[in-house]
């Protein structure tokens, strides 16, 4: 390895510090960041909060000795940030998150909420006197005590059994709060006092991760916005309406609401006469684009993004003059942050990917988290007129003694003669002067969704580099239905799952066979999620040898038995019918129907916790093989999601992930892949 370099493993990956939210005192000359470690020995992480100056200097601790530190805010008068976590103060340990401030010059953090249902999300009235939460709450209680004793109840409660009659009960890897929906809160800084704003109402914020982008504050203070299920009963695919709270009369007024529309992220104009937010027509779309939207009072609202072919991602923020609005996007497997101007519905790139994370915006200055495939998050300031510049170093001298592969930006012709976008990464050393002296393996890693994007990013439970230093060619095909290729082509695979996406992966697969520096000899296929369900999808449909070994991570199996899911009352849009009215267009797009052909060996990997994709999902694929007596293995995690969060069990994921390739590599010696034959 030239210069020395060492090449990436999964240790160094948990090593590396990750950048998480960002936030801008008022007057943009500082920021706010949290930073999060994590330590393979203890299998746990810590996160603290960093003071970052907008004009250069060394980063400053502000806070190292919370649990999760997280959801930094600087008060309005720019003197105090208030964040969101769990600690132990004055002889009291929080048993839920709550809400502490710090000065920005430092000292010592202070609880200012104690509410036995915790604090989810939070903004900052203008008047710095008090704070607007999300908190989920037992809808018939009446106070905090009431609460406090329902919760005291709830958590000492003998019982295991959770019983419900809700349409929506559970959400990603957790019930949904068993009889708590998610409420608007206001708390009184001074005095600690708790106002629920929605007690007594059927009110109640999205059950979907509710967070501080489903609502805002005024700029005079008077009025909160937020999104809501207007219906009786909620249910994921259902459109959002706006509803407007006033806080001296607690009069509430819908403000946006129509049976085709979904309206979200709402955010007021700095004269508060004007509203942003993101709309979608759910109602006539199986995949609707999300546009910018703006609504007067007093009159009708308007789409502003409708006639740029990109989707718009929350959060929207005003520039200062109200002249524009900033916001993310994808495009073409990067994520972009642009001001959009409204007068000529034009949009200018501000920070560039990579991959956009997060942004905040305070006055004339920016900042932004981005990373890249090469690097981690990176936080940037950016002013107009003036070149950006980067605002920390915490990651660097690791960085640096690493030989990362460089990456390629391919275009290929893929289903329906489209051009579909591939990225490449390389193993380090790889010189494309030399191509063809030496033979890599080929690896794909296909990405999830299915509506999602092979990214520019530097991903931790699927990190190419990690992968191209064990030697191969990582491929991250942007198969037709990815996001950030136009509408068209997000549409084009609804309601025939695998069809096109198969065709652009087999043709990707074919190109690359024929170049000099690829072993087609040597070619593997991953991928997680919907890319699960495409190497399933692969097994039955593919010829078996053109792909040596299958790993199946999280992987759709039978979309008739994917009804078990979080979001099943949607599948009808998705796949075109629900299962019952139309057994053949579902069974249609589903691996296990062409089980019969499946030969190819797989490493199948679940957790017990993913309600997205049930585990019943991958064990039913891994028992068919087993039944067929084709070489498969099951990492199965019995306290892990969708994903894989804990630092040993990832370390166990990768080790598994690589021995399963090098156990079916033509060329690797019998000696390195015995020992994982059990």
């Amino acid at each position: 390895m030239t210069d020395k370099k060492k090449l990436i493993t999964v240790d160094d990956l948990w090593q590396i510090e990750r950048i998480g939210g960002i936030a801008l005192s008022p007057d943009g000359a500082q920021a706010v960041c949290s930073v999060a470690t994590y330590s393979m020995a203890d299998n746990k992480g810590s996160t603290s909060l960093w003071l970052l100056s907008t004009f250069g200097g060394a980063p400053r601790r502000l806070t190292n000795c919370g649990e999760k530190d997280g959801t930094a805010t600087w008060s309005p008068r720019g003197d105090t940030v208030a964040f969101v976590a769990k600690r132990e103060q004055e002889g009291k340990k929080d048993d839920t998150p709550q809400l502490y401030l710090i000065a920005s010059d430092g000292g010592e953090a202070r609880r200012i909420s104690d509410y036995a249902p915790g604090i989810e999300a939070f903004r900052w009235f203008p008047d710095g006197k008090r704070i607007a939460f999300v908190a989920w709450v037992w809808p018939e209680l009446k106070g905090s005590k009431a609460q406090a004793k329902r919760y005291k109840e709830f958590k000492e409660r003998k019982e295991s059994g959770y019983v419900t009659s809700e349409v929506q009960y559970r959400y990603w890897d957790a019930n949904l709060p068993m009889g708590r929906v998610a409420h608007l809160h206001v708390l009184d800084v001074a005095s600690g006092r708790i106002t629920d704003l929605f007690e007594g109402s059927a009110f109640e914020l999205p059950r979907a991760d509710p967070d501080a982008n489903c609502f805002d504050i005024a700029p005079d203070g008077r009025h909160i916005v937020f999104a809501h299920d207007p219906s009786a009963q909620q249910q994921i695919e259902h459109c959002h309406a706006l509803t407007e709270l006033n806080l001296r009369s607690g009069k509430a007024e819908t403000v946006l609401v129509d049976k085709h529309w979904s309206f979200d992220a709402p955010r007021y104009h700095p004269d508060g006469r004007q509203l942003a937010f993101v709309a979608s027509e759910q109602g006539k779309k199986p995949v609707a684009p999300v546009h910018a939207a703006v609504l007067t009072r007093g009159g009708k609202w308007q789409l502003l993004s409708d006639t740029w072919d990109h989707n718009v991602d929350a959060p929207l923020r005003w520039a200062a003059d109200g002249s524009a609005l900033y916001f993310t996007a994808e495009d073409r497997g990067r994520r972009h942050l642009y001001r959009y101007a409204i007068a000529s519905r034009t949009a200018a790139v501000v920070a560039t990917g990579g991959w956009v994370q997060g942004f905040d915006v305070a006055g004339e200055t920016c900042v932004s988290v981005a990373d890249a495939m090469e690097h981690p998050a990176r936080v940037h300031v950016h002013r107009s007129g003036q070149a950006a510049q980067r605002l920390e170093q915490f990651n660097d001298e690791r960085l640096a003694t690493f030989a990362f592969g460089p990456k390629q930006d391919v275009r290929f012709k893929g289903a329906q003669g489209d051009e579909v976008q591939m990225w490449l990464v390389y193993p380090p050393g790889y010189d494309p002067k030399k191509a063809g002296r030496k033979k890599y393996p080929l690896l794909h890693a296909i990405h999830g969704g299915p509506h999602a994007a092979a990214g520019d990013t530097f991903h931790y439970r699927w990190n190419n580099q990690v992968f191209a230093a064990q030697g191969y060619i990582v491929a991250g095909v942007n198969y037709h239905g990815s996001s950030g290729f136009g509408q068209a082509f997000l549409e084009s695979i609804v309601h025939r799952f695998g069809e096109l996406e198969l065709q652009d992966v087999e043709a990707a697969t074919g190109w690359l066979m024929k170049q000099p520096q690829v072993d087609a000899k040597r070619v593997f296929a991953s991928g997680g999620s919907y890319g699960g369900y495409m190497v399933a999808w692969m097994n039955g449909r593919v010829k078996p040898g053109r792909y040596k070994a299958y790993i199946c991570h999280a992987g759709c199996y039978d979309w008739a038995a994917m009804f078990a899911d979080d979001c099943y009352t949607d599948h009808a849009r998705e796949f075109g019918a629900f299962y019952w009215n139309d057994p053949q267009l579902i069974a249609g797009q589903s691996p296990s129907t062409f089980a019969k052909a499946m030969q190819t060996p797989t490493l199948v990997v679940h957790g017990a916790h993913d309600y997205r994709v049930p585990d019943a999902q991958g064990l039913a694929y891994y028992n068919t093989l087993k039944a067929k007596g084709v070489d498969a293995r099951l990492l199965w995690f019995p306290d892990e999601n969708h994903w894989v969060l804990k630092p040993r069990n990832s370390k166990l994921w990768y080790g598994e992930f690589f021995a399963w390739l090098k156990r079916h590599d033509p060329s690797a010696s019998p000696k390195r892949t015995s020992a994982r034959r059990a």
